[in-house]
């Protein structure tokens, strides 16, 4: 076997991994008081419900946010750099799409998004693998 084959192999076995682990911990974490899960298999809890507008897939959004993997590795957080991220909402990976879409202004839900609704078969960094399920804690501040 190549290097490359056995690389290829390896990276195989890593995401088949990931999604089991993925799959496992939200066929548990569904199962807690509070979580709710979408038809998409998007799941989500209500940390703070806002009382204003909700958000459609073609406005942009500002909020903060924090996300780690589900091992609790922390790989991206606007709440860390002390300053809210915008961007359009049709632009992100689907769980973002569909769970913004679900919150009225002002609220705070936690994300827990499975790989086909994130990056999927690709691997986008050292901490985000191919078929990993993501966790996101998410604030909405505003959207136009």
């Amino acid at each position: 076997m190549s290097a490359f084959e056995r690389l290829t192999q390896l990276k195989n076995e890593q995401a088949a991994t990931n999604l089991e682990k993925g799959n496992k911990f939200l066929a548990t974490n569904k199962e807690r008081d509070g979580v709710i899960e979408t038809e998409s298999g998007l799941q989500y809890e209500i940390l703070t419900l806002g009382t204003g507008d909700k958000p459609w897939a073609t406005h942009t959004v500002t909020c903060h946010y924090h996300g780690t993997t589900i091992d609790g590795s922390v790989f991206d957080s606007s709440v860390q750099r002390g300053v809210p991220a915008s961007f359009p909402l049709n632009m992100v990976i689907k769980g973002w799409t569909e769970g913004l879409q679900l919150m009225p202004t002002g609220s705070k839900f936690r994300f827990f998004i499975p790989a086909h609704l994130a990056y999927g078969e690709r691997q986008v960094s050292a901490l985000i693998g191919a078929n990993s399920t993501l966790i996101f804690d998410v604030e909405l501040i505003s959207f136009k």
